[in-house]
C-alpha cells in the first residue's frame, strides 16, 4: 500500500546509500554500481502502475509471464488479475490433452477366523494343524482415468475385477460427461461385463437454488433374466453453513428410501441416517473428531442397527506422509462377529484390507483388534516412518540448497557488499539516535535458532544483521512489514527451506530490550 511519495523517498534513500560516486574505493564502487542498478530496476517496476500491479499480485512470476506485451495499459489491478488468469487458462488448455485424473482401489479380504474359532479336536490328526490358517478369500481391483476432450467435455474410462472363494468376474465402463452450465452437468454411461450384460445409464446433476441441488441416475441393466431398470434420485440442501440434509429414493433391485443429515466442521464430522427399504432397513449414527495437529489425526465411532443386526465401529486415521493417510477400524457386530479394517490412502489410490477375525463376540478378538494395530503403528512410526520422513526432508533440503546455491551465494555477496556500503550511513544514524536517546540496535541475528531441548543436536544457522537493521531506523522507529526478511537490504537466507526468526537486542531511552520475530511476521519497535 506504499504511496508514490513513499516509494520515491525510499528510492532516494537507497540511491544515496548505494550511489557509486559516494565511494572512492574501487571494490566498493563496483559493488555499489551493482546494487544501485538493482534498486533502479525495482523502482522502474514499482513506479509504473501496471507493472507494479502485476508484481504486487504475482511477483516476478507475473512479470515473466508471456503475453503482457499485448495487454492494454492503464488497467486496474483487478483487470490485470483477470488478464493474468486468462493467459494462464490458455496455457492450461494447451496442456489439457495431457491431463488425467487416475483413481484406483485395491481391496484384499482376509479370513483369519482360524486364530480365534479353532476347535482343537478337529485338528489332532491333521499335519501342520498347530498353525492357524489365514486365507485370502476375496479380492477387488478397480481403476478409472479421465480424459478431458474439451473445456466442457470429459471421457471417463473405468474397470473392475472381483473374485471371492474362487469365483469372480469383471466389467468395463465408459462415461461421457458434459458441463452444460454453471448450474449443472449430464453424464452418459455405457458398460459391459462377463457376469452381467450391457449397461446403459444417464446421470443428471442440477443446482436448483444456491443452497439446494438434485442428482438423478437412471440405468438399464441387460441380463439373461431380462432388462432390469433402476432409478436413484438424491435431493440435497444446505441447512446451515456446515450442515447438509439429504433425501434419497432408490427404485429397482434394492428399493429403499433414505434420509441423512451430515454436519462437517473444522473439528468434527457428524452423520445421522435412516433407511427404509428391501431387504435392508436401518438407523445409523456416526461421529468423527478431527484433531488440529500436524498429522491430521482423526478418531471416529459409529452405531448401525437394522434388520441385519447391530454393528458398532470405532477407529482412527492419521497422516503418515505428505500424500499418505493410514487408518484402522474395528467392527463388532451381531451376527457379523469381529473384523479389523485397515485402509491406506496414497494420493488418489486406496488400499483396503478387511480382516475377518471371528464370527462370535469374543473379548479376546476385540482386544487384539484394538491393541494390535496401535502397537504395530507406534513401533513402525518410531523405527521406520519417522526416520524415513526425516531423511526425506533432509534430502529435499539438500536438493533445494544445491539448486539455489549459486543464487544464495550471489545474494550473500550482495548483502555483504550492502553492509560495507552502509557503514558510514549507520554511523551517522547512531550518532543522531544517541543524541536524542532514541533507538539503537545493539545486536541483531537472523536465521535458525534452536531453543528446544529436543532439537539441541541441530545446528544454529544465523547471520549478524545489526548494521542493516540500524540502517532501516528512521525517527527512532523500525518498521518491518509481513514479508520474508531475507529480502531486506543487507539480508540473505542462511538456511534455505528451514524455519527462520529475527532476534533483536536494542536500546531505547537508555533501557535494553529484546524481541523475537518470526520470518514473515510484521515487526514494529520500540514496542508500545
Amino acid at each position: 500500500q506504499a504511496s508514490q511519495e513513499e516509494l520515491k523517498a525510499a528510492y532516494r534513500r537507497l540511491c544515496m546509500l548505494y550511489h557509486p560516486d559516494k565511494h572512492r574505493d574501487p571494490e566498493l564502487k563496483t559493488q555499489a554500481e551493482r546494487l544501485f542498478n538493482l534498486v533502479h530496476q525495482a523502482y522502474e517496476v514499482l513506479s509504473d502502475p501496471q507493472t507494479r500491479a502485476i508484481y504486487d499480485i504475482y511477483g516476478r512470476r507475473g512479470l515473466e509471464m508471456e503475453g503482457w506485451e499485448v495487454v492494454e495499459r492503464k488497467r486496474t489491478p483487478a483487470e490485470i488479475r483477470e488478464e493474468f488468469e486468462r493467459l494462464q487458462r490458455e496455457r492450461e488448455e494447451r496442456r489439457l490433452q495431457q491431463r488425467t485424473n487416475p483413481k484406483g482401489t485395491i481391496s484384499v479380504g482376509i479370513d483369519a477366523t482360524d486364530l480365534f474359532d479353532r476347535y482343537d479336536e478337529e485338528y489332532e490328526d491333521v499335519p501342520g494343524s498347530s498353525f492357524p490358517q489365514i486365507e485370502i478369500n476375496k479380492m477387488h481391483i478397480s481403476q478409472s482415468i479421465e480424459a478431458p476432450l474439451t473445456a466442457t467435455d470429459t471421457a471417463i474410462l473405468s474397470g473392475n475385477l472381483s473374485t471371492q472363494n474362487g469365483n469372480g468376474g469383471g466389467s468395463i465402463n465408459l462415461a461421457l460427461r458434459r458441463v452444460t452450465s454453471a448450474k449443472g452437468w449430464g453424464e452418459l454411461e455405457f458398460g459391459a461385463g462377463d457376469l452381467q450384460g450391457p449397461l446403459f445409464g444417464l446421470k443428471i446433476f442440477r443446482n436448483l437454488t444456491p443452497r439446494c441441488f438434485i442428482t438423478t441416475n437412471c440405468a438399464l441393466q441387460f441380463s439373461s433374466r431380462g432388462i432390469r431398470p433402476g432409478l436413484t434420485t438424491v435431493l440435497a440442501r444446505n441447512l446451515d453453513k456446515n450442515t447438509m440434509g439429504y433425501l434419497q429414493w432408490r427404485w429397482g433391485i434394492q428399493s429403499a428410501m433414505n434420509t441423512s443429515i451430515v454436519r462437517d466442521t473444522k473439528t468434527s464430522h457428524f452423520t445421522v441416517a435412516l433407511q427404509l427399504g428391501i431387504p435392508h432397513s436401518f438407523v445409523m449414527v456416526s461421529y468423527q473428531h478431527k484433531f488440529q495437529d500436524e498429522d491430521q489425526t482423526r478418531v471416529k465411532g459409529s452405531l448401525k442397527a437394522g434388520f441385519f443386526g447391530t454393528i458398532v465401529e470405532y477407529g482412527a486415521e492419521r497422516k503418515i506422509s505428505r500424500h499418505s493417510v493410514l487408518g484402522a477400524t474395528v467392527s463388532v457386530g451381531v451376527p457379523q462377529g469381529v473384523s479389523l479394517k485397515i485402509k491406506l490412502n496414497r494420493a488418489s489410490q486406496t488400499y483396503f484390507f478387511p480382516v475377518h477375525l471371528t464370527d462370535q463376540l469374543l473379548p479376546s478378538a476385540v482386544f487384539y483388534a484394538t491393541v494390535g494395530p496401535l502397537v504395530i503403528y507406534f513401533a513402525m512410526h518410531r523405527l521406520i516412518i519417522k526416520p524415513y520422513l526425516r531423511a526425506q526432508k533432509e534430502r529435499e533440503l539438500e536438493k533445494q540448497r544445491e539448486s539455489t546455491a549459486s543464487d544464495i551465494l550471489q545474494k550473500k555477496q550482495e548483502a555483504e557488499a550492502a553492509v560495507r556500503l552502509m557503514q558510514e550511513s549507520v554511523r551517522r544514524i547512531i550518532e543522531a539516535e544517541e543524541a536524542r536517546m532514541g533507538l539503537i540496535v545493539v545486536n541483531a541475528w537472523y536465521g535458525k535458532f534452536v531453543n528446544d531441548n529436543s532439537r539441541k543436536n541441530e545446528k544454529v544457522k544465523v547471520i549478524d544483521v545489526t548494521v542493516p537493521l540500524q540502517c532501516l531506523v528512521k525517527d527512532s522507529k523500525l518498521i518491518l512489514t509481513e514479508a520474508s526478511k531475507a529480502g531486506l537490504p543487507g539480508f540473505y537466507d542462511p538456511c534455505v527451506g528451514e524455519e527462520k526468526s529475527l532476534k533483536v537486542l536494542y536500546q531505547f531511552r537508555g533501557v535494553l530490550h529484546q524481541v523475537m520475530s518470526a520470518d514473515n511476521e510484521a515487526l514494529r519497535i520500540p514496542k508500545q
